[in-house]
């Protein structure tokens, strides 16, 4: 039996626990939370930099996301998507039936139609800036006191070569004196007023003289009809350059006597007695600077002039159908 009167002595040990690994639960909540950020700001990123457009097909898209995938619309399970057929051509929206490169498609040029469209939209513009110079004359007519009493003997038409503008004899008024090259002072205002019209515009000028079917009875040996209408030509043409027409822009003066009469049933009608101006086309012009040839040039010709600036811009062409050998023009 213990003693009572001895103390009882009680001993506690505690036990040290050195600080060990408590789980890393933390950190992936942390991870997450971080993540989840990351995604919140790109996500409010891309919403700032995408039109409204864009905006409206997403938003139809969480409204709707499995009608949108199936039906195709505005959202972005849209069926024109480029991934959306798959392969290696992202251009195409309907997808590649093989994988791999795809041909290029080929486009048939018919440079020959192609050739002869652009000729002819030149022509035609051609034209309407000699309509338009025609038309200018006629004003000019109308308004010159000088001129409209003449007006009866200025005739203006549109030919193969260009604008053909006649100064015609009348019984009672003669371009010329009788039987000379002497111009009369009205012709001369006639041709000062048309020379300055001239100057409007870049075509060259051609310039002949006609006479009658009169035989011409000269002293002189060798004169006759031929030598009449060249001198009656070219004293028009210093006429119309002291009128004020540039001298370059004459490029053809030559004498017909009567082999072109305007009035066939009537070779002593007055009104074949005449100047002919024709401010000449381009392809006029052409012709009379190579050999002074009539136009009458054939399309493929002229075509091989124009070969160059037409392969220049060949990819702006459309298709064409093939179209037959192009027949000579008259």
């Amino acid at each position: 039996m213990a003693d009572p009167k001895k103390p009882i002595i009680v001993v506690k040990r505690i036990k040290k626990v050195a600080g060990g690994h408590h789980g890393g639960a933390w950190k992936i909540a942390y991870a997450d939370f971080v993540t989840a950020m990351m995604a919140f700001f790109l996500l409010m990123w891309l919403l700032g930099s995408t039109a409204k457009g864009d905006l409206q097909g997403i938003s139809e898209y969480f409204k709707t996301p499995l009608k949108v995938a199936l039906m195709g619309g505005t959202g972005s399970g849209d069926s024109s998507s480029i991934i959306k057929g798959g392969g290696q051509d992202l251009t195409r929206s309907e997808g590649q039936v093989k994988k791999g490169e795809l041909p290029a498609e080929k486009k048939v040029i018919n440079i020959k139609a192609a050739q002869q469209e652009f000729l002819r939209t030149e022509k035609l513009k051609e034209i309407e800036k000699l309509k338009e110079l025609k038309s200018n004359i006629e004003k000019a007519i109308e308004v010159n006191a000088k001129l409209q009493k003449f007006k009866s003997q200025i005739l203006l038409d549109i030919t193969s070569e260009g604008l053909r503008i006649q100064i015609v004899d009348e019984q009672n008024r003669p371009m010329f004196q009788s039987g000379r090259a002497q111009l009369e002072p009205y012709t001369k205002e006639i041709l000062h007023e048309i020379g300055k019209t001239l100057n409007d515009v870049p075509n060259k000028v051609s310039i002949s003289g006609h006479t009658d079917a009169a035989i011409y009875n000269a002293s002189g040996k060798g004169y006759s009809n031929w030598e009449l209408s060249a001198d009656r030509a070219n004293a028009s043409r210093r006429e119309l350059i002291t009128g004020g027409m540039a001298d370059e822009k004459i490029v053809r003066v030559v004498g017909l006597s009567s082999a072109v009469l305007f009035n066939k049933e009537e070779p002593l009608s007055p009104i074949n007695r005449r100047i002919s101006l024709i401010v000449m086309n381009k392809k006029a012009e052409e012709a009379a600077s190579h050999d002074g040839g009539t136009v009458g040039v054939d399309v493929e010709t002229e075509a091989a002039e124009v070969e160059d600036v037409i392969k220049e811009s060949v990819e702006a062409l459309p298709v064409l159908p093939a179209a037959p050998d192009a027949q000579a023009a008259h």
